[in-house]
């Protein structure tokens, strides 16, 4: 049995699977408090704000979590250009274990949440968060200051819409060209 002190963190864990995997509106109470391992009464417990505090709070753990695997690949990797192939075909690997329901951590809900105020500063926060991840990695690989933010940019918008159009049709080909595309803009 799980002890008391973890069911916040999990009550946070199951709601960001859950968010990710089925949007905002599709997912309900019952269905995140039984994901959670929690009885119902500790979702306001813990979330006194209901099940849009605990959605905000699960999506900064989901943008953290994309955000640090994000650092993780763009270090590792030679040069930009094959830096920006390792995060895409990461994206890609996950939404083929997931059978195309694992897209973008944020997008489903940013789309689907759009009338909640803390919802959108969560999403608005995390993709910041990987704006500056990426223009900072590229500023460390000699690319100016303003060049890097501009493409950091561009690169996130393509890779989120690329994500959107995989997963809609079950298909790579939109994060393929992306690739493509990207791997020529930070050569």
């Amino acid at each position: 049995m799980a002890r008391r002190t973890d069911t916040r963190q999990r009550m946070l864990d199951s709601a960001a699977d859950l968010f990710h995997t089925q949007g905002y509106h599709a997912t309900g109470l019952n269905q995140l408090v039984t994901a959670g391992g929690a009885p119902k009464g500790s979702l306001y417990f813990h979330f006194p704000g209901g099940k849009e505090q605990l959605a905000a709070e699960a999506l900064e753990v989901s943008g953290a979590r994309l955000g640090e695997l994000l650092r993780q690949l763009l270090h590792a990797a030679p040069d930009p250009s094959a830096a920006i192939e390792s995060v895409i075909s990461a994206l890609a690997r996950n939404l083929i274990e997931s059978d195309f329901r694992r897209g973008c951590p944020i997008a489903g809900v940013a789309m689907d949440a759009t009338g909640s105020e803390p919802i959108r500063q969560s999403c608005a926060e995390s993709y910041s968060s990987w704006q500056r991840i990426i223009a900072e990695y590229l500023v460390t690989q000699g690319i100016d200051g303003e060049r890097a933010g501009a493409l950091s940019v561009v690169a996130l918008s393509a890779i989120e819409g690329a994500l959107l159009l995989a997963k809609v049709n079950r298909d790579l080909a939109p994060l393929q060209a992306v690739t493509q595309h990207l791997r020529k803009e930070f050569s």
